[in-house]
Parts: structure tokens; sequence; C-alpha cells
């Protein structure tokens, strides 16, 4: 990490004008504040930058709205996209007459729960990797009004333009859900993809592999290598950054919707995640199921049995329910299995070396907050090993069948993921204690977290009509 002059000294040197300032609000999007390069002083990494946080949802009200934002001098790099040079830092955020760290700030509620983790006892160190699901798209019409609601997509590699005759046809469509590891010249968007992996690496982001998803029209898909919590949610803020950028800038348009297209596979972002006390990995047991110890079974009994308002916070969005069906490799059971892809939590088959020993928890997606949902995530784990709770006697797995197969008797017994988003909120409200009984996550938050999503998504969705329903109902 460089001191503050060093890194003048880099800008100057490297003739940096502008210096971006991030920060990431309550629903995981990024805010940003730009200041001349040769304002960057001592005074501001004390004192900060003043914004208005009643214009942020969920931060503050309009007669309190003074915030500050302070630079985290770990987190510099020159942003790839800027035309005249600039350097970016992520921000920390403080209340604007006490400096003191604002008690809503997703990156320090993270970081409070990587401190609870170590002062439990429980674990000294997390290792995380998020997988990017994402679709690229060429054309996205949408809207809403009174009277009137659409949307319309287009996409270079969909199935549905190979009847097309307006333009050059020369063939190489991906078929419908066809468009898992496809080659080229089928995938079109080779390019583009390695494009923004260069992007990601020239900024630190180590990339483990990326290729083409199932879905035809233009899925992909970016793993990153697993890191420590806050520098993963960092790269994780970034990487989608990235993504989005370099598609619009070739006249594309990225997505991580967890579900644009119906009858298409949806886009998730599945968490591998395992716990270490010094270079002891926690998760790793040559004599347990799938080679998972007892610590390893209760963290995931932690999660499974939390799930219902933790996905909350790892899938807050109407459309992640969508996701979340049968048929589309997307989890809506709450059990675990080895190198099961029906389970809400898989164990890699492939990872078989003690250190590598993980879990991967796979309903969650991108429209989450990073921050929280790791530090979700990681609170419903250490609760479940803090209980010594043990998954099997609870009925939670492991589940080595394609339960899609079985039949409705003994799908009944397994427990069912919430297939709303209200659902969840409403779990949430009756079981988060995990999450502020150690001053994590504030009990305030977390109310104005669920009331917002409640109002201003889950009902504003539910009480509009839908196009569909014009085709179903209209003539009755």
């Amino acid at each position: 990490m460089k001191s503050l002059s060093e890194w003048q000294s880099f800008i100057k040197k490297n003739k940096i004008v502008q210096i971006d300032l991030k920060f990431c609000n309550l629903f995981g999007g990024w805010q940003h504040i730009t200041i001349p390069a040769s304002t960057l002083s001592p005074k501001i990494m004390t004192e900060g930058i003043g914004f208005d946080g009643s214009s942020i949802p969920g931060f503050k009200t309009l007669e309190a709205g003074d915030m500050v934002c302070i630079p985290d001098l770990s987190t510099g790099v020159i942003d790839p996209f800027w035309d005249r040079p600039t350097m970016s830092f992520i921000c920390d955020l403080a209340e604007a007459d006490t400096r003191e760290p604002y008690e809503r700030d997703p990156r320090r509620i993270l970081k409070k729960a990587d401190e609870y983790m170590k002062k439990s006892k429980l674990a000294d160190r997390s290792l995380w990797g998020p997988e990017f699901e994402f679709y690229v798209f060429s054309d996205v019409r949408y809207g809403t009004s009174v009277n009137r609601s659409f949307y319309e997509i287009d996409a270079v590699e969909a199935f549905w333009n190979t009847g097309e005759a307006s333009d050059q046809n020369l063939g190489y469509w991906i078929p419908q859900k066809g468009g898992y590891h496809e080659i080229p010249p089928r995938d079109k968007l080779y390019n583009l993809r390695s494009l923004m992996v260069q992007r990601m690496e020239e900024i630190g982001i180590p990339v483990h592999y990326h290729h083409h998803e199932v879905g035809g029209p233009g899925q992909l898909e970016i793993e990153m290598k697993l890191d420590e919590p806050l520098v993963v949610a960092d790269r994780t803020m970034w990487a989608k950054y990235i993504v989005k950028m370099v598609a619009s800038r070739n006249d594309q348009v990225a997505t991580f919707m967890p579900k644009p297209l119906f009858e298409e596979a949806g886009s998730g972002m599945h968490f591998h995640q395992h716990l270490f006390k010094g270079k002891k990995p926690l998760f790793y047991d040559k004599k347990g199921y799938a080679g998972l110890s007892k610590q390893g079974q209760s963290y995931i009994a932690g999660i499974l049995h939390h799930a219902d308002g933790l996905l909350a916070w790892t899938n807050p969005s109407t459309n992640s329910y969508k996701r979340l069906i049968p048929g589309y490799e997307a989890p809506v059971n709450c059990f675990f299995s080895l190198a099961n892809r029906s389970a809400a939590i898989r164990i890699p088959k492939y990872a078989t070396a003690p250190k590598d020993k993980r879990m991967e928890f796979r309903p969650p997606d991108a429209t989450c907050n990073i921050y929280l949902a790791i530090a979700a995530q990681l609170l419903a784990g250490l609760d479940g090993m803090k209980q010594e709770l043990d998954p099997t006697s609870m009925g939670l797995g492991p589940i080595d069948e394609d339960v899609f197969h079985w039949n409705r008797e003994q799908r009944e017994k397994i427990r069912r993921l919430p297939d709303s988003l209200g659902r969840a909120l409403l779990a949430l409200k009756d079981d988060h204690h995990y999450l502020t009984e150690n001053d994590v996550f504030p009990e305030n938050m977390v109310k104005a977290y669920a009331k917002y999503k409640y109002e201003h998504e889950y009902l504003a969705v539910r009480n509009r009509p839908h196009p569909y329903e014009m085709q179903l109902y209209f003539e009755t």
C-alpha cells in the first residue's frame, strides 16, 4: 500500500489530472465524486469530501444529510475509461461533524463482519470467490406507464434471428440454452469478453477463467480467483463497472439482471467460500462427507438455516425469483450436496486438496450489494459453527440425487427457498438476530433496507399489471 506522499509522487509522474472517489450505496451501486489531482492532500485524508447523504436512498434524512467520503489509499488504480488520466480510489463513509465511520456504510459492515469472525476465535481468515454471469445485448428497449408496459431485447448471437433477412445472415447462431462453452464463430462475443478480462487484469484483478455460458443470446461468465472479503468485494465492484463500460464502448450493453429473458438461463453470482485458522483449512476432513469437516458442515448448516432471510441480501430483487425456478440449473431447494447443481450449496468435486476444500452457495445473483451479501453469508455460517449445527439432523442434506425427478411426496420433504422478494423480506424481519447481536449490521439499517425494498420494489412490481395478464384476462 502506498502512502499519501507516494501516491502524490505517482500522480505527478504519471500526469494524472483527476481523482475519482467512488463509494457504494446501500443497494450495491457505485456513486462518485471527482476532484482535481492537485487537491489530493492530507486534509482530505482526515476530513474527507462532503456530499448530501439524503440524496442516496437508505442513507440520511433531509434535515441531517451531510456526510463525507474518505479515500482508502489501498484501493488506488488508474481508471481505464476516462479520456483524461484519472486515478480512482474507493472510499469509506463518515459522519460530517465527527468523522466517525458511518454505521450504514456497506464497506464498514463487511469489515466488522470480518473482525467479528476473528474475535469469535472460530476462524481468523476467510476466502471468497464470486462467479460473474451476465448477458451482453445489442439492443434493449423498455418502458412502463399508466397505459403501457413493454420490453424488447436483441442480441448478436440470438437464435431468434436465424430467419432474419434484413441484413447479411451467415448463420452460426447459438440455439436456445445451448451456449455453454461455445466456441467461435458461434461465440461472437469472445473478443469483447477477452477485452473485459484484459481491463480487469490491468487494474490488478486476477481472473481464473472466462467462457460463454448456457444462455444462447449472449450469456457470459468471468470467474475471479479467491481472496479475502473486502478485497473480493472491491474487485467485484470494479468487475461489474468494467463489464458494463467495455460493452458500452463497443456499442453493446451488459446486464447482470438475474432473468432478463423468458425460457432462457438466468444469471447468478455463486459464492465459493471457505475458512482457515492460522494455516489450517477448517472445512477439510478426509473422513467426512465429501471431505468436509464437522466445522464445515456446521457453517453450511448456518447458511441453510438462515437461508430464507439471507436471500433478502443475496437475492434482493423481484427479478431474482424469476431465476430461482426449476429447469434452469438454479437452486430452489434448501439442501447441500457434492457436485449437485440443483442444491443450494454445492461442494465442488474437483476441490480435493485440504486448502481447496470449500462450499459454493448457488442462489445469489449480482443485484446484491456485494459487501452486505458477503457479510450476511459469513455471519450466518459462523452462527452455524457457534451453535455446532448438524445439517443432516436438520434435514438439510446431503442429497446426491436429481430432486427434480423425485415424485411430489419426496420433494415435499425438502424445504423450499423463498419464491418471491416479499417472502424473503418477511423472513428477514423474523430472522436477523445473527446479523445484529454482534453489532455488525445496525438494527435500524436492517429495518430501513427491508422497508425500502418492500415498498419501492416488491409492492411497486406487484401492483402493476403484467403484459402477459392482458393476454390471459383481457377478454374475460
